[in-house]
């Protein structure tokens, strides 16, 4: 069976419940993290309430990002979305408001989909249909560093991300900022 990119609607919420659990060791967070005001006490939050968050959110329309399909299961997810509407992520970087700019903030493959190469299908999908959608501009928030272990990757791989054609618009040792312009190509 062939991967497939699908973006999240509303007949896809079990599929990202499915992907966002405790099997995949992601079933605390719901993908709320740059949800949330703060990330003062943001540790103490409970499963329960996230999930809440996560279902306020899709109540409301807000259905965020695309689900990866591999061998007809959930396997992978990309948080997608108007940068300037998760105001913690705006303020935590310093941005400077841009209605035009999109943010990819969540990066997540299922442990039994990891290191096949799917991150690249992914985000190639995403990148498609943004462009798609007339999207100018898309940025991206990955760690850096070497060895790193798999919590530190909610955000994204670099690599990944610069092997699709984004530019470093902020460097940072630990936290840059990642672009792709989508006007162009």
């Amino acid at each position: 069976m062939p991967n497939e990119v699908h973006r999240l609607d509303a007949s896809r919420r079990a599929d990202f419940f499915r992907l966002h659990s405790e099997a995949n060791g992601c079933g605390w967070c719901c993908c709320v993290a740059w949800w949330v005001p703060t990330w003062e006490g943001w540790g103490e939050r409970t499963a329960e309430e996230n999930l809440r968050l996560r279902e306020a959110l899709f109540d409301r329309g807000e259905y965020d990002g695309y689900l990866l399909y591999a061998d007809g299961a959930p396997a992978g997810w990309c948080q997608a979305g108007p940068r300037d509407r998760l105001e913690k992520l705006v303020r935590q970087y310093g941005l400077s408001p841009d209605p035009e700019a999109w943010a990819l903030t969540c990066f997540l493959m299922a442990p039994p989909f990891r290191r096949r190469g799917l991150a690249t299908d992914l985000l190639s999908e995403v990148v498609r249909d943004l462009r798609r959608r007339g999207v100018p501009r898309v940025q991206a928030f990955p760690k850096r560093g070497q060895n790193l272990e798999p919590d530190d990757l909610w955000t994204g791989p670099e690599s990944v991300f610069l092997s699709a054609g984004f530019a470093v618009l902020r460097s940072d040792s630990q936290r840059p900022v990642l672009e792709l312009d989508l006007r162009n190509g």
